[in-house]
């Protein structure tokens, strides 16, 4: 939203909001064209990364957190089948069409566990929160976190 910033107002402030709109990056964006300094903590876990729909379809951002994550020592990333494909939440969709959004959760969680991984990671928060919560419901033993927190994991030494 915020790298729209300059498009929803037709007033004389507009030039000031796209040239804020324009320094706005997502933090996959912003570590991967900034270079890492590479991790050290080893991450002794699978892995599968969901294309969170604003970054991947809106920004056109999916190599960057794939990068990210390669950095970290001992993690095996496994693609993730379908993982384009909206999990369900996209903004308030979950709400306003649940069971639509259901059994978009159910498919992707399906897809998670095809991958074999101990963790499912994407970057936006209605993503975490909806595939958590099918993960709940399930009962299922499986992480679901945001990359900068495994990526943060591995800089402290500490284990998911």
């Amino acid at each position: 939203m915020m790298k729209e910033y300059g498009l929803h107002w037709r007033d004389g402030l507009r030039p000031h909001r796209e040239k804020f709109a324009a320094k706005v990056r997502d933090i996959n964006e912003f570590l991967d064209e900034l270079g890492l300094i590479p991790p050290t903590g080893r991450i002794e876990a699978t892995a599968t990364y969901h294309d969170a729909c604003h970054l991947a379809h809106a920004q056109k951002i999916t190599a960057a957190p794939r990068r990210i994550l390669a950095s970290i020592p001992g993690l095996e990333l496994r693609d993730l089948p379908e993982s384009s494909i909206c999990c369900g939440s996209a903004g308030t969709y979950n709400l306003n069409e649940a069971a639509m959004a259901d059994r978009l959760a159910k498919r992707k969680i399906e897809n998670i566990l095809s991958t074999g991984a101990e963790i499912a990671l994407a970057s936006n928060a209605g993503c975490l929160l909806q595939i958590q919560s099918e993960v709940r419901r399930r009962r299922l033993p499986l992480k679901v976190m945001h990359p900068m927190e495994l990526l943060d994991l591995s800089y402290r030494g500490e284990r998911p």
